[in-house]
């Protein structure tokens, strides 16, 4: 019995990183906040190995027959709705980040085609029956 994990502790470590996450989540938020890309990828990285582990825990909880027999037999009820409340609010705070992420993916997108549009208007041009012409001429393109 020295070897194994008791059920109890198996859900101590699985709240222990579900913590983990939802603090990595506020800082990720933070993260998208400053725009900072070098920290974003570093907290993405950890979110990785913890999101790992938190799946290898959840496998060997599955997989350990005393436990779920103590769990149908409603032992670990506070321990279980502790890790719900804080996988509850990974969710929320996962949702919030990645609006953010799609609201800045808008946002470069319209200043991209604002910047190409830019272009396009400085690099106007008439042919020989005066029609307007624009567009990257170097590369043969034209609007």
């Amino acid at each position: 019995m020295a070897d194994t994990i008791s059920g109890l502790e198996l859900l101590q470590q699985q709240n222990y990183q579900l913590s983990q996450l939802e603090q990595l989540l506020k800082d990720e938020y933070d993260v998208l906040q400053l725009h900072d890309p070098e920290k974003l990828i570093d907290i993405n990285q950890l979110k990785n190995v913890i999101l790992k582990q938190i799946d290898e825990t959840d496998i060997v909880l599955g997989n350990d027959a005393q436990f779920l027999e103590d769990k149908s037999n409603g032992l670990f009820t506070q321990e279980l709705q502790d890790i719900e409340s804080i996988l509850l609010n990974c969710k929320k705070l996962n949702l919030v980040n990645g609006e953010i992420v799609h609201k800045s993916q808008v946002s470069i997108e319209r200043m991209r085609t604002t910047l190409l549009e830019n272009h396009t208007k400085s690099t106007l041009t008439y042919d020989k029956k005066g029609k307007t012409s624009g567009g990257l001429s170097s590369l043969g393109l034209k609007a």
